[in-house]
């Protein structure tokens, strides 16, 4: 057996490379974490990894090594080697691990080996990777100079601050506007899924744009159903602001592109059977959703408009009469609670302008560390 082990000294060079990762850990263990580049091909299936959970428990560690050998053996340990070998073969430099680099990883490493395919194995698994994510996003947070883009819903935020160089963009992490109608027609990824992606997002740029200031986008804590690291939101939340100011007809044909025209199109490419009927539902439900901060009146009558845009355009193909709830939602919802929310930290506001101001301010500013 190879002794090619990766230890911690290596691991910010993995992720900021995105070398492939072959995680042999159970299905479950995967789905609540992974890296943006690991692919699960487990050496104990869920069901297996019960059996020798509840087998170490009560009959202890020989017995249960003994079990996993039992149920992975024969076809299909040669299955699952065949798998690994392909993994590794089809994807130059694959590292592996399992939680923390222990028996499950060392095994599966070892049967490779015999199979004439060598391939590091990371010390500490995906344990120690996480510390190397989870002691980046805090290290940023206590060293990293931070300026948020602030401005009201449609003011084309999230476009700016991926115009930077050194910035990140927590809504693309999550997969979210970060608004009621915020959610995406791909899947949400997981607490962990989302501090993985803002950490080997700020390890690479970091590394890139050394002594900058970092540009983000001026969020609640919670976006979707992810929530920005304390130590990192701390620091976004006691940061200067530079405020987006468009006019109200631009906002509303920027909403109505990305929530509306853009959105069909992505739940009529994902679900081509009943997508129509899916982005209804996308919409109305987010409606829903602020009904109580709305208010009666005023529920009833934006539904009223969002029924009668639906309508005209699942007949007609005409997406204009959006428009009408769209300047309802901003002028009575959006804009209002916006403006409260601004109200409780206006001595951090620092710039004001149009798009094309705020962008060339915050490039001018990224590019110093003060």
């Amino acid at each position: 057996m190879s002794d090619h082990i990766l230890l911690s000294e290596q691991f910010e060079n993995l992720l900021i490379a995105g070398v492939p990762f072959l995680d042999v850990r159970a299905e479950v263990e995967f789905a609540k974490g992974r890296f943006p580049t690991s692919t699960n091909i487990p050496i104990l299936r869920d069901d297996e990894r019960q059996l020798v959970g509840t087998c170490y428990k009560e009959e202890g560690r020989e017995a249960a090594v003994k079990l996993g050998h039992f149920l992975v053996m024969g076809a299909t340990k040669d299955r699952r080697i065949q798998a690994w070998c392909d993994f590794a073969k089809a994807n130059p430099n694959t590292h592996i691990y399992c939680w923390r680099g222990g028996m499950r990883s060392n095994y599966a490493k070892e049967w490779i080996a015999e199979s004439g395919v060598d391939i590091p194995l990371i010390d500490g698994g995906f344990k120690a990777l996480r510390g190397v994510i989870i002691d980046e996003v805090k290290d940023a947070a206590d060293r990293v100079p931070i300026v948020r883009i602030g401005g009201k819903t449609g003011t084309a935020k999230t476009v700016l601050v991926n115009a930077v160089e050194f910035s990140t963009d927590l809504e693309g992490h999550a997969n979210h506007r970060g608004s009621s109608f915020g959610r995406r027609v791909s899947s949400v990824p997981t607490q962990i899924d989302f501090e993985n992606a803002l950490g080997i997002d700020l390890l690479r740029k970091r590394r890139q744009f050394a002594n900058r200031t970092l540009v983000v986008e001026d969020e609640g804590r919670r976006i979707g159903s992810n929530t920005i690291p304390q130590d990192f939101y701390d620091k976004m939340h006691g940061a200067d602001v530079a405020m987006v100011e468009m006019p109200l007809e631009f906002r509303v044909q920027r909403i109505a592109q990305e929530y509306v025209i853009e959105m069909t199109q992505e739940f009529l490419d994902a679900h081509p059977t009943d997508g129509w009927e899916l982005f209804v539902d996308y919409l109305t439900q987010s409606l829903v959703r602020v009904q109580k901060r709305l208010g009666l009146e005023n529920y009833k009558r934006i539904a009223a408009l969002m029924d009668e845009a639906l309508r005209q355009q699942n007949e007609h193909g005409d997406t204009n009469a959006h428009e009408a709830w769209i300047f309802a939602m901003l002028t009575d919802y959006y804009d209002p609670m916006y403006a409260y929310q601004i109200e409780k930290q206006p001595n951090k506001i620092v710039f004001k302008g149009n798009y094309g101001d705020v962008l060339e301010w915050a490039i001018d500013r990224s590019r110093s560390s003060e």
